[in-house]
């Protein structure tokens, strides 16, 4: 199978929280419905939960309780957006199948992730280590760069991470701490070095500090303009990125 037919096979791969609502429309209870899906029974409740929360009504009545675990059923508007799905999935096949490389779909699949976090690095997952509840999961970015995000374990189930998988690691801007290139590094934090390309002042608050990496990608850090006086860091100058592991929100697609 080429790289291109397996990414098109992920990329039309059922969410598989949509996997759950049809399930729930076809079994009629929630037990037999996360067993259909391959989710537990809290995943699939946390599930419906989070489906009726996103949606403007609810899409799943439950019944709690009962013989099967209780029963649920879609409501009319979960069953009308459910249909509206596979008109989707229909369309989103044919498109795909229009798409020259797995480049162009990766690429997609990144443009259509929106966030609130400012800095937005592609990268793939390298390894991941259980840590009790957390899990740290080693990130490698583009031109070789490597960070750590720490996560619960339900979300690196919930993401299907593995090693292998791309990612997109989200860090806000005022969580990176900035460094001159040569001071001390702290090995408990994640460490990006690049150049200070420009540094926006604002009237009021921090400052904007752009930093290009080696690899083409850019950072920006909100830094008080005192703390940059007194680092004495301006334009051109060689910095470094620091940030906890506990600070990187991990995407990935659906």
């Amino acid at each position: 199978m080429s790289l291109t037919s397996a990414l098109t096979q992920q990329l039309t791969r059922r969410p598989q929280r949509l996997a759950l609502l049809e399930q729930v429309a076809v079994q009629g209870s929630i037990t037999r419905a996360a067993k259909a899906a391959g989710l537990s029974y809290k995943a699939a409740w946390d599930a419906i939960d989070e489906l009726n929360n996103l949606a403007e009504r609810p899409l799943v009545e439950r019944s709690v309780g009962g013989k099967g675990g209780g029963g649920a059923r879609l409501t009319a508007e979960g069953e009308r957006l459910l249909a509206l799905y596979k008109r989707l999935e229909s369309l989103q096949a044919r498109l795909l199948e229009s798409a020259e490389s797995e480049q162009d779909l990766e690429l997609l699949g990144r443009l259509m992730l929106r966030t609130s976090a400012r800095n937005q690095l592609s990268g793939r997952v390298l390894a991941i280590e259980s840590r009790g509840r957390n899990d740290l999961v080693s990130i490698e970015l583009a031109g070789g760069f490597h960070l750590a995000a720490q996560i619960t374990h339900d979300s690196t189930e919930k993401l299907e991470l593995a090693p292998g998988r791309n990612v997109v690691a989200l860090i806000k801007a005022g969580w990176l701490k900035l460094q001159a290139a040569s001071a001390e590094v702290d090995e408990t934090l994640n460490q990006l070095q690049g150049r200070i390309e420009e540094v926006l002042d604002a009237d009021d608050g921090p400052s904007e500090v752009r930093i290009a990496l080696a690899s083409g990608q850019t950072l920006c850090a909100l830094v008080e303009p005192e703390r940059l006086a007194q680092l004495g860091l301006k334009a051109g100058d060689q910095v470094r990125a620091q940030f906890a592991a506990s600070q990187v929100l991990l995407g990935t697609a659906l």
